[in-house]
């Protein structure tokens, strides 16, 4: 039974359909793309790399050569078996910089566009074969099952529905060719669809042909019917088999770029050779029952006649779906991975897109083109040289093509020497070799052997020592080239990043813009608004750092992420080029610059679980030290030379209340202002300690001991500092509270001496003036009776402010400190004034803020204030005005007493704090009032200072202004952000 072209063609595009079907569902379905993360769908996705060479080629060279087809197979399992050592490392790197093709890979090791551009076109070039043996399997498997239909037909047509589903498939999104879930499950599919109906046949022909088990055993036993291999091709085909797994662009894209799970490679170093053994085993099968059945086909197209010779047209339809199904799957990946590689190291360093408003639509029709032009060229070869050859030819051109990758690739990872004059020498030398011994012949030779109807067979060219000798000339130059001629400081850096088991350590310098938002600004120019914001704001995203970073050493993440993802839509040489011109660096000062500490605590920290012997010992104790340092009791932190805070342990956390996160990797000037200026002061200066520097805290004064260490010497070139501080408060306020029982226990004695030795005859004084009111009636002794009294009394008043003043000192009922508001003080002094009839017609403006407070005793600060105010009110001329005014200043709180008297001259303000010292007339003041102030203020930790004239205009009023450390919402810290205060 044979079927007609209008029955494939729709059977082929409905398969196409399908596949689409499971791409688009994929995207729309949260449950599907979670199956995409399984290590199975990843595994089965590999299974792209077997192509039409799964159904028809390989069967081809079973019967041509014999049991060589399984080195096609064994070379990329024996990849896959080395992937910890081999595709391992290229995972790495390409997840760490987003690099979605080999070309990719290329640039960013050997840091240059020529390159990548140079494995782009040699990519190009070789994959054009391989598109075109997919072609013509496609098209002579459909005239083999309509033979009315031309191939030239079945082939344009498929060509165009591969272009259509193509675009479908990859070219859709805006941001990048990478993370296509829809395609990687659609893939898997198509690896089942191609292992089901190859053991489906290799069943049928076991039963229906060979005889059953028995009879396959007899058969394998009494017909060698394969021809046995030997001619030495089977070398070079697992040799270019084992490099496939890193140079042919498919399987790059599928195994790298498409972002596999995390334990993915690991279990596909397994699944993928177990699912090429089962795709292998009905090989020899079919080879066997096409000869049993003597079909009239190609040996390739085995498959196709046995089911047409069995009589089992739904047979045949599987294997041409199959067929169908392995040479679409390779067509889109092919192109999709080629058209990204075109694009960025072909295209856009021709054209960049620093002209066009929308780069990602730009791109993504740029993209669609270049699919198009790459199947549609791939199609032109096919009908001028791909038809005339068979499958064998065009795999063969094809894979030793892009064989000569290879030992570039593997100088990625195992040669950090190599750089790129020697792999551009290599390279074309190879490619020269590849064209003059395998291209140009068959090139040339093709359509005149078609006519003259003479075999193209790959061993009668000896092929295959053609290309080990191409290969052997590549690797020599590449060699030698590189040993001969410098390499750059860029490719050494690249080459480290690359290598297994080294690790860079990149330079702590300063870039130019100083926050993200200054990013957006830069990266305006070459990229537009709209994708410099987009992008900034997806690197911040991917590394969970707030909308506005103002850190140095997040800034240089930032650059990095920025280049990163930059990298995956326009390839990391132009995204090198962009964020070097448009994000760089200052100029580096001093000769060392210092090491990114922070990077490398960072990757060591990834590589803690993979150190083994040595370099895990010495890890160990770099932890151990860290540890020690973090958990050290005092408060300490670390310091560069350029003033990026290294270190900031635990205990300096709960001192300052600042966490490490927020200030590591950031400037000193990050810091509140208060650590700031206390810090970076201290840093600068000379001194190596400095003992009791007070600092107020959340409201209350502390006293701080500082220390300081340089870090330069012979093993730390870059410098730095290290800074412990010390909290002494507690030893202070012991100290305080010893120096003021001291000094009570002196004064309470002097005051003691004084009650005894003046109180007792003050009051028998008193009690004889109250007798002489009972002793006469005469008006004049009464009066001086009533005088004596007055001044009695005033002699116990001042011995009561005395005692009173002996009483006070710090820390006094410092356990009955609480929030005090200072408005409410101020006008309860100014109510407890009123009650006096002494200046009446004084007025008092109360301009304190009603949330101002301190921490404080509110009954002693109402004592300050009336001393003070009763002092102003004396000195105020009748119907005067005394204005109290308050604000903050950092943590503390400023209250000023302003009047408008004559003021207070200058000699004499340096001795108003002191005891008994007075300005005022005789019997108008004791001069134990400002004494008595200035002793509360101190109690409370602050500092009082008194200005006369006021006003020096006029040259009158007294400004007295009291500092006390101001009192915070409970709801604060006392801290805020480096990003806050900046």
């Amino acid at each position: 039974m044979t079927f007609n072209a209008t029955g494939l063609l729709l059977a082929s595009f409905a398969y196409l359909v399908l596949l689409f079907g499971i791409a688009w569902a994929t995207e729309q379905s949260t449950r599907l793309r979670t199956w995409v993360r399984h290590p199975l769908v990843y595994t089965l996705s590999l299974g792209v790399f077997a192509g039409i060479w799964a159904i028809y080629g390989s069967v081809g060279m079973a019967v041509a050569s014999g049991y060589d087809f399984i080195a096609y197979y064994l070379g990329i399992s024996v990849a896959f078996l080395l992937a910890p050592v081999l595709l391992n490392p290229i995972l790495r790197i390409s997840r760490a910089h987003q690099l979605t093709s080999l070309a990719d890979l290329f640039a960013f090791r050997y840091r240059s566009q020529w390159a990548g551009t140079l494995v782009t076109l040699c990519s190009g070039a070789a994959i054009l074969a391989l598109l075109s043996m997919q072609i013509q399997a496609v098209s002579l498997s459909a005239s083999l099952m309509a033979p009315e239909t031309s191939p030239k037909v079945i082939a344009f047509m498929f060509s165009l529905m591969v272009i259509m589903f193509t675009i479908l498939f990859g070219a859709r999104g805006q941001r990048n060719a990478g993370n296509n879930e829809g395609l990687v499950l659609a893939i898997a599919f198509d690896s089942v669809v191609k292992m089901v109906a190859l053991l489906v046949l290799g069943g049928v022909i076991v039963f229906s042909v060979l005889g059953g088990i028995g009879g396959l055993q007899s058969w394998f036993t009494f017909e060698p019917s394969i021809n046995p291999g030997g001619d030495g091709s089977w070398r070079a085909l697992a040799l270019m088999s084992f490099a496939s797994a890193l140079v042919l662009p498919h399987m790059y894209h599928m195994t790298f770029a498409e972002n596999p799970p995390t334990r993915g490679l690991t279990k596909a170093s397994w699944g993928l050779p177990l699912y090429l053994l089962l795709v292998g085993l009905p090989i020899p099968l079919i080879a066997w029952g096409g000869q049993a059945l003597a079909v009239n086909v190609p040996p390739a197209f085995f498959a196709i006649g046995i089911g047409q010779a069995l009589g089992l047209p739904p047979l045949a339809l599987l294997i041409y779906i199959a067929g169908l199904s392995a040479a679409s799957g390779l067509m889109i990946v092919s192109t999709l991975a080629l058209s990204g590689m075109v694009l960025n190291h072909v295209v856009l360093p021709l054209k960049t897109p620093r002209d066009q408003a929308d780069i990602y639509r730009w791109l993504q029709w740029l993209r669609r083109m270049l699919i198009a032009v790459i199947l549609f060229t791939a199609l032109l070869f096919h009908e001028l040289i791909g038809q005339y050859l068979d499958l064998q030819m065009l795999g063969a051109i094809s894979l030793t093509g892009t064989l000569q990758l290879l030992p570039g690739a593997l100088g990625v990872i195992y040669w950090r020497h190599g750089n790129r004059r020697g792999l551009v020498a290599g390279l074309i030398t190879g490619l020269l070799l590849w064209v003059l011994t395998m291209v140009l012949p068959f090139s040339y030779t093709t359509e005149l052997l078609y006519q003259l109807r003479l075999p193209v067979s790959p061993s009668e060219d000896n092929w295959y020592l053609l290309t080990f000798f191409s290969l052997s000339i590549n690797a020599t130059v590449f060699i030698l080239v590189s040993l001969l001629t410098p390499t750059s400081p860029e490719e050494v850096s690249a080459a480290q990043s690359c290598s297994i088991g080294t690790l860079s350590r990149p330079q702590r310098r300063e870039l130019e813009a100083t926050s993200s938002n200054e990013f957006i600004q830069q990266l305006t120019d070459p990229l537009g608004a709209h994708v410099a914001r987009r992008e900034v704001e997806r690197a911040l995203s991917q590394l969970r750092l707030p909308a506005v970073e103002f850190r140095p050493y997040q800034l240089r993440r930032l650059r990095d992420q920025v280049e990163v993802n930059l990298s995956g839509l326009l390839g990391p040489s132009i995204a090198r080029d962009i964020v070097k011109r448009h994000l760089g660096f200052k100029p580096v000062t001093r000769e060392h610059a210092g090491q990114d500490i922070r990077y490398v605590e960072r990757v060591l920290g990834d590589y803690q679980n993979k150190l083994t012997g040595l370099a895990g010992e010495l890890d160990n104790l770099r932890r151990h030290y860290r540890q020690t340092l973090q958990n050290l009791p005092i408060p300490a932190c670390s310091v560069g030379d350029d003033g990026e805070i290294l270190m900031w342990n635990h205990a300096i956390e709960d001192l300052t209340g600042i966490p490490a996160d927020e200030v590591v990797g950031a400037r000193l000037a990050a810091l509140p202002e208060h650590w700031y200026s206390l810090l970076d002061d201290f840093n600068r200066g000379d001194e190596l300690h400095r003992h009791k520097h007070r600092l107020d805290l959340r409201g209350k004064p502390h006293w701080l001991n500082l220390h300081k260490a340089a870090l330069s010497g012979p093993d730390h070139p870059e410098g730095g500092s290290i800074i412990l501080v010390e909290d002494q408060t507690e030893t202070r306020l012991l100290e305080d509270e010893l120096i003021h029982s001291e000094r009570l226990a002196s004064v309470g004695r002097l005051a003691a001496g004084v009650a005894h030795e003046i109180g007792n005859p003050v009051t028998g004084i008193s009690s004889l003036a109250q007798n002489l009111k009972f002793e006469t009636d005469n008006p004049e002794i009464l009066e001086t009776a009533e005088q004596i009294q007055q001044q009695t009394r005033r002699v116990s008043n001042i011995l009561q402010s005395l005692m009173n003043f002996a009483r006070t000192g710090n820390h006094a009922q410092a356990n009955r400190y609480e929030p005090v508001s200072l408005h409410r003080c101020i006008e309860e002094s100014i109510n407890l004034l009123s009650l006096s009839d002494k200046g009446m017609g004084i007025h008092y403006r109360n301009e304190c803020p009603e949330d101002l407070q301190v921490m404080g005793d509110e009954q002693r600060l109402v004592q300050v204030f009336v001393n003070l105010l009763a002092n102003s009110r004396d000195a105020s001329a009748e119907g005067g005005t005394v204005l109290i005014s308050g604000n903050t200043d950092g943590y503390s709180a400023i209250i000023e007493v302003i009047d408008g008297g004559s003021g207070i001259p200058a000699d004499q303000l340096e001795h108003i704090f002191e005891p008994f010292y007075t300005t005022k007339a005789p019997n108008k003041g004791t001069g134990l009032g400002l004494s008595l102030v200035y002793s509360i203020v101190e109690e409370h930790y602050g500092h009082i200072q008194v200005e006369s004239p006021a006003d020096p205009t006029t040259g009158r009023g007294t400004c007295v202004r009291l500092r006390l450390p101001a009192c915070e919402p409970q709801t604060d810290t006392g801290t805020s952000s480096p990003n806050e205060r900046l």
